[in-house]
């Protein structure tokens, strides 16, 4: 199992929750915080393994089963 180091915030510099989550993979780390965290539209998840930079995404929206539906930053939804 890896630890995935997160931090979500509402804005730049106002970061809400952080800390790690355990999981086998990087995907499972992000739906298991999505369960855990109430994440709202315009939220921002920095999520990542010590030695790298962590990957940015931001929260756009829900999907049916009220998961949070993340974009990497800087990208546009479809």
């Amino acid at each position: 199992m890896s630890k995935f180091m997160f931090a979500i915030s509402s804005g730049p510099e106002s970061v809400r929750q952080a800390g790690i989550v355990e999981s086998s993979s990087f995907d499972e780390a992000v739906i298991m915080l999505g369960h855990r965290i109430q994440v709202q539209t315009g939220d921002f998840l920095e999520i990542g393994v010590s030695g790298f930079p962590p990957a940015r995404y931001h929260c756009i929206g829900a999907v049916k089963s009220g998961r949070p539906l993340w974009v990497p930053e800087g990208q546009l939804a479809a």
